[in-house]
Order: C-alpha cells, then sequence, then structure tokens
C-alpha cells in the first residue's frame, strides 16, 4: 500500500535577471486545511497584493523558507547554478521534509531531499509555487529596498537592480558597488572602465 503525497513544496526564484543584489529563492508547503484565495505568479500581481499575502503564506503554510544567494555566489556559480544551489538550499531547510517538490522552470538541482519535477510555467499554474514566487519577489524586493539606503545613488529601490536605462547610467557614474554582479556583462564594463 502506497502513502498519499501530501507535502508538496512549490519552489521559485526572483532575481534572476538584476544586475545587482542577490537571487532569493523561496520553498512553501502549503496546508490544504487552509487555503489561501488569490494566488498566482508573483509577476501577475500588483506590489499591494504581493504584500497583502506574503504574511498570509508565512501564517497558513505547513513549512516555508526564504533563501538568499549572493552576487558574489551568482559569480562564483552563474546564475542558474546559484539559483539551483539556492533551491536545494531551501528544500533542505523544509521542516517538515517535503515529499515532492514541484519547481518552477525546466531544470533541477541534483541533490535534493526529496523527489522533485520541473513545470515550465508552475507559477502560474501550481498553487504551492505561486505561493513560493510570492514570498521570493516580497523578500527580494524588501531587500533591495535597504540596499538603496546602503548603497544610495544607484536607485535599487525603484528598478530593484534590473538593467533600466537609470541603474545603466548611474552604473556609468558610480561604478559597481559590492551588490553588484560582477560576471554580468554590463557590470564588467562598468568595472574594466574604472582601470
Amino acid at each position: 500500500m502506497t502513502t498519499a503525497i501530501t507535502r508538496i513544496a512549490g519552489v521559485d526564484e526572483a532575481g534572476r535577471g538584476p544586475l545587482a543584489g542577490p537571487v532569493v529563492v523561496a520553498a512553501v508547503i502549503l496546508d490544504p486545511e487552509r487555503p489561501i484565495r488569490g494566488l498566482d505568479d508573483s509577476k501577475q500581481l500588483t506590489a499591494t497584493a504581493r504584500n497583502r499575502l506574503a504574511p498570509l503564506i508565512r501564517e497558513r503554510a505547513l513549512a516555508w523558507q526564504i533563501e538568499f544567494v549572493s552576487a558574489a555566489e551568482i559569480d562564483q556559480h552563474n546564475i542558474l547554478q546559484a539559483t539551483l544551489l539556492g533551491m536545494a538550499r531551501a528544500l533542505a531547510a523544509l521542516r517538515p521534509t517535503p515529499q515532492l517538490a514541484l519547481i518552477d522552470g525546466n531544470q533541477l538541482p541534483k541533490v535534493l531531499p526529496c523527489p522533485a519535477r520541473a513545470i515550465i510555467g508552475g507559477d502560474a499554474s501550481e498553487p504551492a509555487i505561486s505561493a513560493a514566487s510570492i514570498l521570493a519577489k516580497v523578500a527580494r524586493d524588501q531587500h533591495m529596498t535597504e540596499l538603496d539606503q546602503r548603497y544610495p545613488g544607484y536607485g535599487f529601490a525603484r528598478h530593484k537592480g534590473y538593467p533600466t536605462a537609470d541603474h545603466l547610467r548611474a552604473l556609468g557614474i558610480l561604478g559597481p558597488c559590492p551588490e553588484h554582479r560582477r560576471s554580468f556583462a554590463p557590470v564588467r564594463l562598468a568595472f574594466e572602465s574604472l582601470f
């Protein structure tokens, strides 16, 4: 007789494309007894909706974990491997341990504490992945707002590290700060132009 799989973790990330800051990964095991209305891909929700849902997810989920993978780790491993590393860390830290992980995207980390499936577009189709995408996005946005205080002039609170015209202009004037990903071409070029 097989045991029913009830502890399903959703996993997603925020921040693969920016030039600065961490990539943030979240893993969430939702509680079927405590449903949360309004879950969706974080990119489809307003900041207000994400900020309303994030505390509900943390309160009602059976388990959740958020992992920050630093710019230095991204430079060391590359963005894909750093993201997969964050996913593995988030799943390994969940208590109770998940029986299955549903991971947004088309690749899986090599070492995981449970079986896993990659789901392209899972943040829009799987509620647990939607919940993870919301936690990751809210945590990253808050972190980038804090970095804006520490490294004024770049506009991190506005663009969250993405390569906007304002960010590229500031990067050209100020050069990279310690939170910039030196392995990303615009940052590398700005760094090289200083010497």
